[in-house]
């Protein structure tokens, strides 16, 4: 039996990058997939078949995860086609360089807003159905960042810090009651968001790391697949961290 057999899961900003990755990974291991991006559904055509091809169900949901009622439908129409939803992957973000001192109130709130308020409205829209059934697991997407700043990304740094706080939280609420709450904070990967750094910042990362590269949307999925697993039924307001050394715990 594969290891998701059954189970349905939403995936926030699914139509590229890490939450791609993680989407055709579960459909892989067998759960129905609900897409929710803010692109159209033919910017996410790649996903949706790369789902499908695993012989599950997909639904795509144009979704902005930063707005209340656009959450509220996308958990609406994932409760509607598939009656449950059982796995919330909280991987929707932007990213933008700037520093404090100069940075614009404007590209604050659009970080943080998608970024936290995001994970938040997602939340809430879907764990009251978790709870009922008294089972579900919740994974929110951080980044190294979050637990060692960055410069030129304060506010994507303290987005990030705020999802784990969040998931701490989070899972001392509702883990006695069925539902598993994790975070995830990969460090730099090769995706979209990683292609739009500069040259200069990609050089002095490279440098930093004790692994000496990047990493990739592969080396991340598997520790999604076992937090929405049976072999993460142990895990509780965790943070893990594939980063390939930027972070040392």
């Amino acid at each position: 039996m594969k290891k998701l057999e059954g189970r349905t899961a939403v995936i926030t900003g699914a139509a590229s990058g890490i939450g791609k990755g993680i989407a055709i990974a579960f459909a892989r291991e067998g759960a129905a997939i609900v897409v929710a991006d803010r692109v159209n559904e033919a910017q996410a055509a790649e996903v949706l078949a790369g789902i499908r091809q695993n012989d599950v169900e997909a639904l795509f949901v144009h979704t902005d995860v930063s707005d209340e009622e656009s959450v509220r439908s996308m958990a609406a129409q994932a409760l509607d086609r598939f009656g449950k939803v059982d796995i919330l992957v909280n991987n929707a973000g932007i990213f933008t360089e700037s520093l404090i001192e100069n940075m614009a109130i404007d590209d604050w709130d659009r970080v943080v807003n998608t970024n936290l308020r995001g994970t938040f409205l997602c939340t809430r829209a879907l764990i009251g159905q978790m709870l009922e059934r008294g089972d579900g697991r919740i994974i929110n997407i951080a980044s190294q960042l979050g637990q060692i700043g960055g410069g030129a990304a304060g506010h994507y740094s303290a987005s990030k810090a705020g999802v784990i706080g969040l998931t701490k939280s989070l899972a001392r609420e509702v883990s006695t009651r069925g539902v598993l709450v994790n975070a995830i904070a990969p460090g730099p990967i090769q995706t979209p968001l990683l292609d739009s750094e500069t040259e200069e910042w990609r050089s002095g990362k490279l440098a930093e790391l004790p692994i000496g590269r990047f990493g990739t949307v592969d080396e991340v999925t598997p520790t999604a697949v076992l937090l929405a697993s049976a072999g993460g039924s142990y895990y509780v307001g965790q943070t893990l961290g594939p980063n390939g050394g930027d972070v040392m715990l």
